[in-house]
């Protein structure tokens, strides 16, 4: 049975990317991303020196910024933040590097007392019963 879908929700940039494929019930009915998110889609193009997609992931990055609530990281995230690194430190897991992109992106949807919805739910797993994470399945 599927999962029951939320008014809101935090998307990670997993389904921020593969968003124009994804079936709308399988997402919340308000939408919101991270600054984090944002920051990830805006170094997109400087990782590519492919002209054409350089530009496909420009677009990306505007349309997501026009499109969507963005959540700062702020105060309480950074709170978020330390519970986050604390369970994936007890789970002995790594928590560094471009991970800690990821868990800044669950840290707000922590702070913001939002679901997480991923495509990648296992790099989440470490916080179950911190934060409620939603597996968005490809159609």
């Amino acid at each position: 049975m599927p999962e029951p879908r939320h008014d809101r929700g935090l998307i990670d940039t997993s389904v921020v990317i593969d968003l124009g494929g994804l079936d709308p019930a399988d997402l919340p009915s308000e939408i919101a991303v991270s600054a984090v998110t944002l920051a990830e889609l805006a170094a997109g193009p400087h990782a590519t020196g492919e002209l054409d997609e350089r530009a496909r992931r420009q677009d990306l990055l505007q349309r997501t910024e026009a499109m969507f609530e963005s959540l700062p990281v702020n105060g309480a995230v950074a709170r978020a933040y330390g519970r986050v690194y604390a369970a994936v430190a007890a789970a002995e897991r790594k928590a560094h590097g471009r991970r800690s992109f990821d868990l800044l992106i669950a840290a707000t949807a922590l702070a913001a007392e939002l679901p997480l919805y991923t495509r990648n739910p296992n790099d989440f797993e470490e916080l179950e019963g911190l934060l409620e994470v939603v597996d968005v399945p490809v159609p």
